[in-house]
């Protein structure tokens, strides 16, 4: 926390080239709940800066913010956890993930941000004393434990996913013999874990992080392959300019040192 409030000062400092944006404007972001704290810290220091600027975030699983965009909400910036979810809203992404032909996405302005990790985590204690994900995987085949997961159309669900697929397990035949259990996002996830309602789960290392769970393993990429997060102002945006600032402000220094702090890392 002392980190924090230390990387809060000296973005207060660092962020004022960001102030020459016009009074009384709103920068709606849509972004990853695990962005939820680290977006929140920024916001604090970015409107300290720019007195005229107010970011109003909207935070959910990105499956779900795609969704409200492709309904009309008002949205300038987007941020999703995974490259999907901005590939169906971007008309120059393959047609085979872009199905339905949405053009949402300003192109020019698409950058790949954050990468993240995902984790096993456990409650506190460890009960069952899992290890690995080699372990995990032992334990669910002899249907040993029981563990969080998030839902199919959620990132964090299909990275978790694929990591299920790497070890050959069925994820209908593990879910229906109950050794599953599904949030709608990472939080949900977390909170499960947090709770110890659950014996392990698999959520981003950020969120293990402000949570103060216990990481004991994390996926590599051959089991569920680089965790992106694509961000790009919308072509909807009623604030573009406005937008694109924001954007460009959270690839400088001193907002990585804010992602960093809670285990995001720059994409290599």
């Amino acid at each position: 926390m002392k980190k924090l409030v230390t990387l809060v000062l000296a973005l207060m400092l660092a962020c004022t080239a960001f102030a020459a944006l016009a009074e009384g404007t709103e920068v709606v972001v849509f972004a990853a709940a695990s962005m939820t704290e680290t977006l929140t810290q920024i916001k604090e220091v970015y409107e300290a800066a720019n007195p005229g600027v107010t970011l109003i975030y909207n935070f959910d699983s990105s499956g779900t913010l795609k969704t409200q965009i492709q309904e009309g909400a008002a949205c300038d910036v987007f941020i999703s956890a995974g490259q999907k979810q901005m590939n169906q809203l971007d008309i120059t992404a393959d047609p085979s993930v872009n199905t339905e032909g949405l053009d949402f996405v300003d192109d020019a302005t698409r950058i790949d941000l954050l990468e993240n990790k995902v984790t096993l985590v456990v409650p506190e204690g460890n009960p069952k004393g899992i290890e690995t994900f080699d372990q995990l995987a032992a334990l669910l085949k002899d249907g040993d434990v029981f563990m969080a997961m998030g839902n199919s159309d959620v990132p964090v669900g299909q990275y978790t996913q694929k990591i299920l697929a790497y070890y050959g397990l069925d994820e209908a035949e593990l879910a229906s013999a109950g050794k599953l259990t599904y949030g709608t996002n990472v939080k949900e996830v977390t909170t499960q874990v947090s709770e110890a309602s659950v014996d392990c789960g698999v959520i981003y290392c950020t969120d293990a992080f402000s949570a103060g769970l216990t990481v004991v393993d994390s996926a590599t990429g051959e089991m569920c392959g680089q965790i992106i997060y694509p961000a790009a102002v919308l072509k909807t945006s009623e604030n573009p300019e406005a937008a694109k600032a924001f954007l460009d402000y959270l690839l400088t220094d001193e907002a990585m040192q804010v992602f960093d702090a809670v285990g995001f890392s720059p994409v290599e």
